[in-house]
Parts: structure tokens; C-alpha cells; sequence
């Protein structure tokens, strides 16, 4: 059970404070928190759960924003730390994005979604597509009427009916004039490449987005060839689970709209699509640099918006540097950034160029690490292919589309 909830700003401005329960919990416990920020630095964000010395806290940070709970009692910590990604997940979908401005200018309805997202200290009510029914989006329309009216809430008068449902991630009565389902494999590669071009690391996070746009009550199954490659599942509610674990096999009545199936990972891949050669050799105060960028294994798809960042060393005063493709630029944070977009069929983009040393130093004693991006649409470089989508209880028949799109994640190469 949680005792309270607390929004901090960058800063550590308490922007938002919601009691849960009886037990009060004083805005000192955030002075605390911040306290230990400072002192141990941003790796303390990294920890979900912190011991303090009158409640276990439980953090969550997106966008500069904490989002920080308290409890005094023993509780699953995982149940809080869904639920404060569920809470920061509502809010980018109704807000649009996530920002202390954006909260303070939309306080009214944080409060009204906390309001029915928990109750008691206990999850009730998380599900978008339910809570969009019973409190309305904020809108141009709706700060007018406010203003003019005086009335500041955008609660609905009425219960959604699928709150008493047996699926409440899904409106009742729905009518579309076209039924569609449309369903998309993203991907993320995350790969760690050495100085001496081995790779270290190399594995996929995808996710399984769903744009629903059926009629009724529809029942699907959704089946791959080859599900034996998956690791770290998560599924949506909606999800039935005995039919994966039985014959991997995703059962479930979808919610209306876009949402996240289910995540995954495919670990231990043995290649990359692109290289990063990095080449840097120093002397008499000078850096010489050049950097290789090609195709190592073709995907079958164009490789597009390819990027190289990098942030120069301490020591570097100032870099010369050129592309024979592309365009670079170095920022005033000293980080370089490299925009190839599409690599041409007639050459290998290269980079290269001079950095020159601050005065005193001879050889570059600090090496940067390289941070690739890019994008292949219509591939999911982790191999996972959809085998069929079964669809009932329609009254006509849908119309379905497939997608794949893999970029690159944290794609790090070091020099």
C-alpha cells in the first residue's frame, strides 16, 4: 500500500503532492530524497527503491520529471514501480508530452487521473481507454469552457460501463465503419563494439504495437514462427496467458486504439547491419582522426538516417574535421554529429580531420566512444517473423496490415 505520491521537478520543486491514505507523509521526506541526489550524484536515479530512514521509497524518472512514492509498509516493490511507469505513461498520452510546465498547467486533471488511477493506496484504475471516458483529454475547447464557466473539471458524470466488465481495457458497444488491426514489430538494437572491432554485446528490445480499429467484441490470436527466440516477456493485460505458455500463442480482446502487445528481447545476436571503424592517432600535439562507415551485413532494406556522435575529449581546444558524404557539426558541448542519412552505393562515407591538443599534452590520453543511430523499415533485424492473425466474432471481414521497423538503440562503438 502506497501512503502518498509526489511529482519533482528537475530541480527538486515538489510541483505535486497526492496523499493516499490516512497516514500523512511530510513534504520533508522530498528534501531528504533530493538531499541524497546531490550528495551521491545521478547514479541514485538509477536505483527504483531507497531505503530512508522513516519510508521505503519508490522513484521512476522520465523527462526530468521524479515521479516519487512513499510507503511505511512491506509491499511487492514492483507493484509500485509499474504503477508509477503506468501513471507516467498516462500522462505523456494525455499531455502529449512530459514537462514540469505542461503538469502545472494541467494540475486540475493530473489530480482528477491520480484520483481514479489509485485508491486507498491500492492500483484501481490504470487502463487509458477507460480512464479517457471518464475524464476528457484537455483540449483548446475545454480550457475555454473553463475559464468562461468557471468549472475547471473534465470528470464525466457517468461510470464507463467496462468498469464492471470482465474487459475493461475495452469500451463497450464499439461501432467503426471499417474494421482494420494493424500490427507493427519495432525494434531497438543495443550493441557495445571494442576498440579492436569485436563485438561485445548485441541484442534486440522490440515491442508488438497494436492499431486496433474493430467493431464488437473481437477475438484474436496472434501466432509467430518462431517464438523460441524471445526472452524477458511482457504482455499486455488483455493477454491471455495460457495459451503462450501452452503453445506460444498471444490470445486476447484488444483495447480500441493503438497499444503496446507485448515487449521482448532476442539477446546474443552475432552481427550488426552497419560498422564504425574509428582511427585515431596522435603526436607533437596534434589528433589525427578518421572514421569508416559501411554496410556490413545488407538487411535486404535501405539503411537511412545514419548518424556518428561523439563528444570530444577534455583536452581537445579545437577540431578541423570533414566528410566526403554528409554533413558534420560540432556543437558548443564539444559533441560532434555526423549526419550520413543514406549510404551511397559509389563509396564508403569516411570522416577525418585534426584535433588539436591543449598545450603541454602530446598524445590524446582520453579515447571518445562513438554513438550510431539509424533506421531500416519493412525488417526486424532480430529474425522474429508473424506467422498468422486469426480474428472472430466480427461482422465482416477485417482488413489486416503488418509493419516492421528496427533502429538503432544504445549502438555504442569504442576507439
Amino acid at each position: 500500500m502506497l501512503h502518498c505520491i509526489f511529482l519533482l521537478s528537475d530541480s527538486g520543486e515538489v510541483m505535486l503532492e497526492k496523499q493516499l491514505t490516512g497516514h500523512q507523509v511530510d513534504r520533508s521526506i522530498c528534501v531528504w530524497f533530493w538531499d541524497q541526489i546531490i550528495s551521491q550524484g545521478d547514479s541514485l536515479k538509477l536505483v527504483p527503491v531507497i531505503a530512508s530512514p522513516t519510508h521505503y521509497l519508490f522513484q521512476v524518472v522520465r523527462e526530468g520529471i521524479t515521479f516519487l512514492a512513499c510507503t511505511q509498509v512491506e509491499m511487492p516493490p514492483l507493484m509500485a514501480i509499474e504503477f508509477l511507469s503506468r501513471v507516467a505513461d498516462v500522462l505523456t498520452d494525455y499531455l502529449g508530452s512530459l514537462n514540469e510546465d505542461l503538469i502545472k498547467d494541467n494540475f486540475v486533471i493530473v489530480y482528477e487521473l491520480l484520483d481514479e488511477m489509485i485508491d486507498n493506496g491500492f492500483p484501481l484504475t490504470t487502463e487509458p481507454n477507460i480512464l479517457r471516458e471518464m475524464i476528457a483529454p484537455p483540449n483548446i475547447v475545454s480550457k475555454v469552457l473553463s475559464v468562461v464557466t468557471g468549472n475547471v473539471s473534465n470528470m464525466s458524470n457517468t461510470l464507463p460501463g467496462a468498469t464492471s466488465s470482465c474487459v475493461p481495457w475495452r469500451k463497450t458497444d464499439l461501432k467503426h465503419a471499417s474494421n482494420e488491426v494493424y500490427v507493427d514489430l519495432v525494434e531497438e538494437m543495443d550493441a557495445i563494439i571494442n576498440r579492436d572491432g569485436a563485438l561485445v554485446k548485441c541484442e534486440i528490445y522490440g515491442e508488438v504495437q497494436v492499431n486496433s480499429q474493430l467493431s464488437g467484441l473481437p477475438d484474436l490470436t496472434l501466432s509467430f514462427a518462431n517464438p523460441s527466440i524471445l526472452n524477458d516477456m511482457r504482455f499486455h493485460p488483455c493477454v491471455r496467458l495460457r495459451p503462450w505458455e501452452a503453445n506460444q500463442i498471444l490470445s486476447f480482446v484488444p483495447p480500441d486504439g493503438e497499444f503496446k502487445l507485448m515487449s521482448y528481447r532476442v539477446k546474443k545476436l552475432k552481427s550488426t547491419p552497419i560498422y564504425v571503424k574509428p582511427q585515431l592517432s596522435s603526436d607533437s600535439g596534434t589528433c589525427r582522426i578518421s572514421v569508416l562507415v559501411g554496410i556490413r551485413n545488407d538487411p535486404g532494406k535501405s539503411i537511412d538516417s545514419i548518424t556518428v556522435q561523439f563528444r570530444l575529449p577534455p583536452c581537445v581546444l579545437s577540431a578541423d574535421l570533414s566528410a566526403n558524404h554528409g554533413a558534420v557539426n560540432i556543437l558548443a558541448d564539444k559533441t560532434c554529429s555526423w549526419s550520413i542519412g543514406r549510404i551511397p552505393k559509389d563509396k564508403a562515407p569516411s570522416m577525418s580531420g585534426t584535433m588539436a591538443l591543449e598545450t603541454g599534452l602530446q598524445r590524446l590520453n582520453v579515447f571518445p566512444s562513438f554513438q550510431v543511430s539509424f533506421r531500416i523499415m519493412g525488417v526486424a533485424l532480430s529474425g522474429l517473423q508473424i506467422d498468422k492473425l486469426d480474428l472472430k466474432n466480427l461482422p465482416s471481414r477485417p482488413y489486416k496490415g503488418f509493419r516492421a521497423l528496427t533502429r538503432a538503440g544504445e549502438f555504442e562503438v569504442r576507439s
